[in-house]
């Protein structure tokens, strides 16, 4: 299936060669949860700070079990600090 994956600041270094800006469609099998994307995309978890799934955030506990949809749009942003 095909879903949208949005990886924001540092992040984006991640995604598929030749991608526009911070964004890429990508296929993933069906049933694949936001956790199995992370890791096929081989995202440090530990920079995985946000994560939306059509603009709801996922809390990490959520993220093994939360199974993605065709089309969906998966948007991560890593830790920020500042002040």
């Amino acid at each position: 299936m095909n879903i949208t994956v949005k990886l924001y600041a540092l992040l984006g270094r991640y995604l598929p060669p030749h991608q526009k800006e911070n964004t890429a469609a990508i296929q993933v099998a069906d049933g694949n949860t936001v956790t199995q994307v992370i890791r096929d995309l081989n995202l440090p978890t530990e920079q995985c700070h946000l994560v939306l799934v059509n603009g709801v955030f996922v809390s990490p506990s959520e993220r093994e079990t939360r199974i993605l949809e065709e089309g969906d749009a998966l948007a991560i942003w890593p830790p920020v600090a500042g002040g």
